[in-house]
């Protein structure tokens, strides 16, 4: 984990987009593959980020009321996932919603705009990043080949980096990103780093 929180420390240095409260290292929780993070959020460094992705509703309560609290004695910030109603009820720093999501969530962005809370949006590289909504941060990906999607295509750098650069918002690079291929990504013009397996 050190060196990805290493590579996420020189992104915050040198992104031009980035805004001061916006981490540059996301955990992104994952009900298969990490079915409980607590102690992945545990280790975070101060300043990093969770997104709360749990699919099953009664777990995503779960398993969002105690990141929450460990993100609120360590300085971390905490979104969840496609679920406006549970942030508010947790009073978390915001919202993550899927493409899809982005489209059509009319109530998380009235909450958004109420409580002026942070919003990151899926891509996966087809069409405008984002679509027409104002988010704080795109989450890119399948940057490299990823455990979550085996034999799915990936973006590879090339296109990652011609996307982040055609971009009006920060852009988090997910999806295959470790230790070993970080510089790759930071090179690519990554406004930050979110992983699963490579936190946990």
């Amino acid at each position: 984990m050190s060196t990805l929180a290493n590579a996420a420390a020189r992104l915050k240095a040198t992104s031009t987009k980035r805004r001061t409260k916006l981490p540059a290292l996301w955990l992104m929780t994952d009900a298969q593959r990490l079915p409980d993070p607590v102690p992945a959020v545990k280790r975070l460094p101060r300043g990093s980020g969770v997104i709360v992705r749990h699919t099953d509703a009664a777990a995503r309560r779960r398993i969002g009321a105690q990141v929450a609290q460990v993100c609120r004695q360590r300085g971390l910030v905490c979104l969840i996932a496609g679920d406006w109603r549970l942030a508010a009820a947790l009073r978390v720093d915001g919202i993550h919603l899927s493409e899809a999501q982005a489209r059509s969530g009319s109530g998380a962005r009235l909450w958004r705009r109420t409580k002026r809370c942070l919003l990151t949006v899926s891509s996966h590289g087809r069409g405008k990043l984002g679509g027409d909504i104002a988010a704080d941060a795109i989450i890119l990906a399948a940057v490299f080949p990823t455990a979550s999607h085996p034999g799915r295509r990936s973006l590879g750098a090339l296109r990652f980096a011609e996307l982040a650069r055609g971009s009006r918002m920060p852009v988090i690079a997910l999806g295959g990103v470790t230790a070993t291929n970080a510089r790759k990504v930071v090179q690519a013009g990554a406004d930050g780093i979110a992983a699963i397996g490579g936190l946990s």
